[in-house]
């Protein structure tokens, strides 16, 4: 249950969320290859029923083939599955795994088209179970429905790997639309009061995703992007996400070149679903993914996902960095552009420190790891992204732009592994590259760095000789060091190999300090990274309500650092939050008398210490304590506003504090 609960907290809190692949059910069933989904639906919102024919055009990948799992949403109940010639398939199902087997009379051809049919019917509310627990991909509401591909709402084989062309026909009642990915609109209605939707999507990707929507969009145009939006709750934010999407999509347009579709269509979801889903020119927002204010980073992440999802997508599980470190580097990108070099500084410390939060397995074998789990994109989007930057530091700022414009024009409509990605590289590049993703795709860890140096005086000004050493014993990567001098700054790259690694530096000016990978471009432990790695790694904790697994990293990020501010704040927001108020007091203490990194920890700890001396009856050191926080000035949050709101009324506890 831990697990189950940790997998959906930690889901929904992200900022993006992408299909991943799912564990591989039926691993027994043979290998098959789907070519096509032609499927055949009507959707009733009334009822909040689907009843569909699929019929799945598939390739055996193995010989004498005679077993076929598929993936099918427990909502819904098989009736039949034939194929080609109408001849009756026995099918099995198991709602442990949401698998539908099928086991053929006779073995199937390796490599000859095979196609079944699958007749199903059933009722999807969003109250089910998902097939990733805890967040809903697909209900059918009276007024609107959305069945995105991770619900499985129709047959899946190679779940987001295995790409697909289609051909849908949506039936839905008079005064309803759907939106779906692909070339298609209404037809004749087949019946009174019902309207068929067909669309058809012909390049091999992920078009299995729908929307049920009524009354017409918002559209904007920006920047030559026209984007629809049906937005219901979040209406009043339509125009906002029409403007600023057509931005973002010119700016990674100028990344990756010519994205697949033009035009984009955005639709509104519900409480419990993802922030953000993407498809093919499609994307669902959760209402709290819109928010109040446009969210950059969720639509760079999301947006980038036309280029690294529908153009090139993973052609394992195992390879799956390539999308979600692509698309979480796209908004790290995106907010350097926005906001300048100090936006991505920060952005790039908090991904590295997500990265450092799991120490195995290897990033290429992140297939191993649960879907949508911490441990999974830490890794695959956080430890990815990560890559991606190491990368662009090691080949250089243009080489790095030229491998984004070129590599999903090279491999549009492909699965690509991370062998293609790495020869592109070393091709512009000029580099061999194998030690780059050996290290840091194939091997666990992460050095930390400690350096001894002796400074000369030569004729010609000053040498620098020093050593390198860290604990990784096939360890190489080009680390810069930067020497501050009297005069101008002197840097170098060097290449740090093995466990030790000699340098030596010409000065004109006279050395004051020497300072390793002065850039922090290098994924690397150190004091400061420990004490980050173990606060957030308790936060994790702390969002499921584990609070003793929380105070244990809270309490690691303390040993490293005493003086941490976070550090004590996080531990006295778990005394308080067990209404243990002295504990929690000291703690706050120890946070305003800390380092003070971040600054917002001293307003809030005078805002807390407040609330403890309200609850405790000392309504005048309560007071003390606000007045502090206002003069500090820090509005983190809305801080001033809520120390305010204190000052004319005593803070009550709720009834979850008790």
């Amino acid at each position: 249950m831990f697990r189950k609960i940790l997998l959906a907290v930690v889901a929904l809190a992200s900022f993006a969320f992408a299909p991943l692949a799912a564990q591989e059910r039926g691993s027994k069933s043979g290998r098959i290859d789907v070519d096509n989904y032609s499927i055949d639906a009507e959707i009733n919102p009334h009822t909040q029923t689907l009843t569909a024919n699929v019929k799945v055009r598939f390739i055996p990948l193995d010989s004498d083939l005679s077993t076929v799992s598929f993936e099918l949403n427990n909502a819904f109940k098989v009736s039949r599955v034939v194929d080609d010639s109408g001849r009756q398939i026995p099918a099995s199902t198991s709602t442990q795994d949401f698998s539908v087997r099928l086991n053929f009379p006779a073995p199937l051809a390796k490599g000859k088209p095979a196609t079944v049919t699958f007749s199903y019917d059933g009722r999807l509310t969003g109250q089910e179970e998902s097939p990733i627990y805890g967040i809903k991909f697909g209900a059918i509401q009276n007024d609107f429905a959305y069945l995105m591909y991770p619900a499985r709402w129709f047959p899946v084989s190679g779940y987001s790997v295995d790409r697909f062309t289609s051909d849908l026909h949506i039936t839905v009642p008079t005064g309803y639309h759907v939106i779906a990915s692909g070339i298609g609109g209404s037809q004749a209605p087949p019946a009174a009061g019902k309207t068929v939707f067909s669309f058809q999507y012909t390049k091999p990707s992920f078009p299995g995703s729908i929307a049920v929507v009524q009354g017409d969009p918002v559209k904007v145009n920006s920047e030559g992007v026209t984007t629809s939006l049906y937005f219901r709750q979040k209406q009043s934010m339509a125009n906002t996400y029409g403007e600023e999407t057509g931005k973002v999509m010119s700016f990674l347009t100028s990344l990756y070149g010519l994205a697949p579709q033009a035009n984009l269509t955005l639709v509104e979801t519900e409480d419990g679903t993802p922030n953000g889903f993407s498809a093919p020119g499609i994307i669902f927002l959760s209402p709290k993914g819109i928010g109040n204010q446009f969210a950059a980073r969720l639509m760079a992440n999301q947006l980038a996902r036309q280029w690294w999802e529908t153009l090139a997508s993973p052609i394992n599980r195992d390879h799956l960095w390539l999308e979600n470190g692509n698309a979480r580097y796209a908004e790290l990108l995106w907010d350097e552009h926005a906001n300048g070099p100090s936006a991505l500084e920060q952005d790039l410390h908090d991904t590295y420190v997500e990265a450092m939060t799991v120490d195995s397995p290897p990033l290429i074998q992140a297939g191993r790891l649960d879907d949508y789990s911490p441990e999974y994109w830490a890794l695959t989007a956080g430890k990815g992204a990560a890559v991606l930057n190491m990368l662009r530091g090691v080949i250089g700022n243009d080489n790095f732009n030229k491998l984004m414009s070129s590599f999903t024009e090279k491999y549009g409509w492909q699965s690509v592994s991370t062998v293609e990605f790495r020869k592109l590289a070393e091709e512009i590049s000029g580099q061999n590259l194998q030690y780059f993703f050996v290290q840091w795709l194939e091997s666990s860890g992460a050095p930390e760095f400690k350096m001894d140096y002796t400074v000369f005086r030569t004729q010609k000004g000053f040498r620098v000789m020093g050593k390198i050493s860290q604990d990784l014993d096939t360890f190489q990567m080009p680390v810069d060091l930067k020497i501050e001098t009297e005069g101008n700054p002197e840097t170098k790259r060097i290449d740090v190999v093995g466990t030790s690694s000699e340098f030596t530096v010409d000065t004109f000016g006279k050395p004051k300090t020497v300072t390793i990978d002065p850039s922090g471009f290098v994924l690397r432990w150190s004091p400061s990274m420990r004490v980050a790695v173990a606060i957030k790694r308790g936060e994790q904790f702390y969002a499921i309500g584990e609070l003793g697994d929380a105070l244990k990293e809270y309490q690691k990020a303390i040993e490293v650092n005493h003086g941490s501010s976070l550090a004590h704040y996080r531990v006295a927001d778990v005394f308080f939050s067990q209404n243990n108020y002295q504990s929690a007091a000291n703690e706050y203490r120890e946070a305003i008398n800390g380092d003070e990194e971040p600054k917002w920890t001293k307003v809030w700890a005078h805002i807390k210490l407040g609330n403890i001396f309200d609850i405790s009856g000392q309504r005048e050191r309560a007071v003390n304590e606000y007045n502090q926080a206002i003069r500090t000035k820090d509005d983190t949050q809305g801080a001033q506003e809520e120390a305010a709101k204190y000052l004319k009324q005593p803070y009550e506890k709720k009834r979850r504090d008790v």
